[in-house]
């Protein structure tokens, strides 16, 4: 499968820059999925689980809100709060 670069910025810091499979974020209306090369995109988020793939690794964090934007085989997170699982 094809990567997509991500970055996840929060208030204090940038949180993650890496490439990634495939992510899943908690939208305001549900959950929704990124791969690459998906269509723009530009969306709330909720609070909830947000799972990334990188190659055949999970990486789990909590989400508490924040906002998505999917351009140019990019993804950017603004999180109001963001907490790695275990």
């Amino acid at each position: 499968m094809a990567d997509f670069r991500l970055q996840i910025y929060t208030q204090e810091k940038k949180a993650f820059d890496d490439e990634v499979t495939s992510l899943v974020v908690p939208g305001a209306e549900g959950y929704l999925g990124v791969l690459a090369h998906h269509a723009p995109l530009l969306t709330t988020l909720g609070a909830g689980k947000l799972t990334l793939r990188i190659g055949s690794k999970i990486q789990e964090f909590q989400l508490r809100g924040g906002f998505l934007e999917v351009h140019a085989n990019e993804a950017t997170i603004l999180a109001d709060e963001l907490v790695q699982d275990g």
